[in-house]
């Protein structure tokens, strides 16, 4: 009996080694980074914004869009839908990659006093060339309309990604970082 009891408590043992997990298995988050998926949104009022150009560029962990723009930039909405639409017609602009992002600007892509563009894409369905781009696979500018502007990012898989606003005096930057992984 002492021999069976020795060995339920030795088994009982193992198994609860087994079962402890120590702390440098745990996993880290990608290149440190702990964004989501999820809506980013900043409160829509009015602006003088206006779009001026749409760059794009890699680094080590994330792809990254940039919207500039001249003036103030007081709202934006970034998030994963099913699909995205022109401004204004609301037809569909299939994208490129596994999920689209759609990004709304609180800023028209023309001069709201003389109607003269401020922002018009030879491309409207390639505004920036993301080829060989880890994370994005398309961006699009899909119009403006009633003083917002939106664009859509065709990406790989539907990754986090985090938002925000550079400003300075004069000019504001929207920055969409778009994670290789999660």
């Amino acid at each position: 009996m002492k021999k069976l009891l020795t060995a339920i408590a030795g088994a009982a043992m193992a198994a609860t080694t087994l079962v402890a997990v120590p702390t440098s298995a745990t996993a880290a988050p990608y290149c440190g980074l702990v964004w989501g998926s999820l809506a980013e949104r900043s409160t829509f009022v009015s602006t003088t914004a206006t779009v001026r150009n749409v760059r794009a560029g890699q680094h080590t962990c994330y792809d990254r869009l940039v919207i500039d723009l001249r003036g103030n930039l007081r709202g934006y909405d970034v998030r994963y839908v099913t699909a995205v639409y022109t401004e204004g017609q609301g037809l569909r602009v299939p994208l490129l990659g596994a999920a689209d992002l759609r990004i709304i600007v609180n800023a028209p892509s023309y001069n709201i006093n003389t109607g003269a563009s401020t922002y018009s894409p030879s491309n409207r369905y390639n505004i920036v060339n993301v080829a060989g781009y880890r994370t994005f696979r398309q961006a699009a500018f899909l119009g403006s309309f009633e003083g917002q502007s939106s664009f859509g990012l065709g990406v790989r898989a539907r990754l986090p990604f985090r938002t925000f606003l550079l400003k300075d005096a004069t000019t504001s930057r929207l920055v969409i970082d778009v994670a290789h992984r999660w």
